[in-house]
This record gives C-alpha cells, sequence and structure tokens, in this order.
C-alpha cells in the first residue's frame, strides 16, 4: 500500500521523517519537496495513496481533502498528526479504508495517543463493514450495512443468518425478538420485513464447458442466466475452473477478468477420478477425452454441486460451493 506523508512546518518534517523511516515506501511531500506547494499536488495524492498522513492541524488536513472525498468504500485512509507528535487521529475511511488500523500503527511509531472517533469503535463493537472485511464479504448496498450498524450502536438485537462459519462481534445476538438482520448467503434476493444487510461470502465456484472461440459474451451471458434462474449472487463468485485444454481460450480468460475471480484448469486425469459421479456424454468424451467438463471442474474447486449442468449457446455451466470458514 502507498503512503503519503504531507508536513508543513519543521517540527513536522522531524514526525514525517520519524513516520517515512517506520513505513516501507512512504514519501514525503513538504513545501519543501513541492515547488508549486503541496496544495498543487493533492489531486494527485488523493488518487494514487492507499494511506496519507497529514502532520499538521486537522484544519488543515479537512480543507486540502475535502475536494477529493468520494465515497467511503474509495477514499484513502486519512490520519492525521499534530506538529508536536502528541496524537494521532482517524480522520477519514476508518473502517474500510483502514484508518482506525493505521492510526494506531503511525502512533505506534511515533509514540502519540491514537484517536479514534467512529462510533462502534468506541463501544467495542465489530461495525458491519469491519465485519466484512475482516472476511472477506462483499457489501450488497452500503446503506444497509449503515443501517444495521446503527441498531448495533443503538443496543438493538441482531439476528444472523449465515452459510459460513463465522460470527460478527456484538453481544445481542438472537434467533427471536430481533430488531435488524445480517444475512451472509450468495442468495441474490431474500424476503424479510425488517431492515437487513446482505454480504456476500466467496464461496461460490464456476465449471464452465465449451466450444472452441467462444466469446466473453457468450460465456457470461451463459453465468449471469444460470445465476438469476438460481437466485445466486454473481459477486459471490470466488473462481471458475475448466478443463486444461481451455487454458489458453480467450473468452473465459476474458470472462474471469470481468468477474474478478480465480482461474483454474483441471487435467483430464483429475477430471475423470470424479466423472462417474455427475452423468456423462460420449460425444464430450470423444472430443475431448473425458465424459463431462462443467460438472466435474465445480466439484474438483468446490467439494459440492449445487447447480447441476446448464447448456446454453454452446457453454455449459454448473455452480459449487466451497465450505467457508470466516
Amino acid at each position: 500500500m502507498k503512503c503519503a506523508v504531507i508536513c508543513f512546518t519543521d517540527s513536522g518534517e522531524k514526525i514525517a521523517k520519524a513516520i517515512e523511516r517506520g513505513i516501507p515506501g512512504a514519501r514525503i511531500y513538504s513545501p519543501k519537496t513541492c515547488s508549486s506547494g503541496v496544495k498543487s499536488k493533492m489531486a494527485m495524492i488523493a488518487r494514487e495513496y492507499d494511506r496519507i498522513v497529514f502532520v499538521c492541524a486537522v484544519g488543515i488536513a479537512v480543507r486540502l481533502m475535502a475536494p477529493y472525498i468520494r465515497h467511503k468504500i474509495q477514499d484513502p485512509a486519512v490520519v492525521v498528526v499534530d506538529d508536536m507528535g502528541k496524537y494521532a487521529i482517524s480522520l477519514l475511511s476508518g473502517h474500510i479504508g483502514g484508518a482506525n488500523d493505521f492510526t494506531k500503527e503511525v502512533a505506534k511509531i511515533i509514540g502519540a495517543h491514537p484517536i479514534i472517533t467512529t462510533a462502534s469503535e468506541g463501544r467495542g463493537i465489530e461495525s458491519v463493514d469491519m465485519f466484512a472485511k475482516r472476511c472477506n464479504l462483499v457489501i450488497e448496498n452500503m446503506e444497509d450495512a449503515k443501517t444495521i450498524t446503527a441498531i448495533m450502536v443503538n443496543g438493538g438485537v441482531l439476528r444472523v443468518v449465515s452459510e459460513i462459519q463465522t460470527m460478527i462481534n456484538y453481544p445481542r445476538i438472537s434467533e427471536t425478538d430481533y430488531d435488524g438482520i445480517l444475512y451472509i448467503t450468495p442468495q441474490e434476493s431474500v424476503s424479510c420485513h425488517k431492515p437487513y444487510c446482505i454480504l456476500r461470502p466467496k464461496n461460490l465456484t464456476v465449471g464452465v464447458g465449451c466450444k472452441r472461440g467462444k466469446t466473453r459474451d457468450e460465456i457470461l451471458e451463459a453465468i449471469f442466466n444460470v445465476f438469476k434462474s438460481n437466485n445466486l449472487s454473481i459477486k459471490s463468485i470466488e473462481s471458475l475452473a475448466t478443463i486444461d485444454i481451455k487454458k489458453d481460450e480467450q473468452g473465459l480468460i476474458e470472462a474471469c477478468k470481468y468477474l474478478g475471480c480465480r482461474f483454474y484448469t483441471f487435467s483430464k486425469e483429475q477430471i475423470r477420478s470424479v466423472q462417474e459421479m455427475f452423468r456423462g456424454s460420449a460425444f464430450v468424451e470423444k472430443v475431448v477425452g473425458v465424459t463431462g467438463v462443467c460438472e466435474p471442474c465445480a466439484y474438483l474447486t468446490s467439494g459440492e454441486v449445487i447447480v447441476g449442468k446448464t447448456l446454453l449457446n454452446g457453454v455449459t455451466v454448473s455452480v459449487g460451493r466451497k465450505k467457508q470458514h470466516g
């Protein structure tokens, strides 16, 4: 992660250099290093750095960052340190951006007192976005996450419905008389009459077989069709898998890039070891040497097939579900 350290005074520069020594790859920006002034570099810093430390007054940091604040899931972690090095303050993107943890790291380096003001942190509970980050879960809707976190901050009762073996750090959890629900599921939609938030586990694998030359869009169309028909979320896809003779198939490679998932291939021997578990095709065996591709590959990457082979326009798709621990 890239870190920028911004300072303006001589005493601030000493602190900035201490932070630079403590954080590999950190770079200092100051009136001495920026001939056109630090303000002229702010757009670049806000765009290119994941973590930013201001060694100055909070007001200066706020005014310099204000034009570049976008959204809590996009903003860099911003920490402010006074130029006497007494306090390190988590200013922006405390949870998802990691500013709260970064504040503690900076404070330890310079011997400062960390100041964190997020409501959940102050109460010793785990916010929904921090829980999602810890367990590699995708938040379906940030507004829903804020609603459930607010219920927790106000001492409400939460119900948790989860497909993975993990639990949010919150004491008031019950199956009855709850104020909101946290779903951890790859299901696209749920039915609920109370406030809820859906977190997506990366626990689905997609086995794919296809004719030579199938495009990215044709492959994606088949996958989207299967997921829609089975009330599954694309956001829960962890990997795509196929037979190794398709490892250079451009459509499959591009589909993986679009989905942001891993790409696995299996040998004929690996597929043959499990192909008897599924209904095979003599034609497929004649062409590629195994009786099936998508279902065995979905199984090999997950251990459980939840959607059997579906054919659409020369593309076969099967879905597996991994056993996942938080």
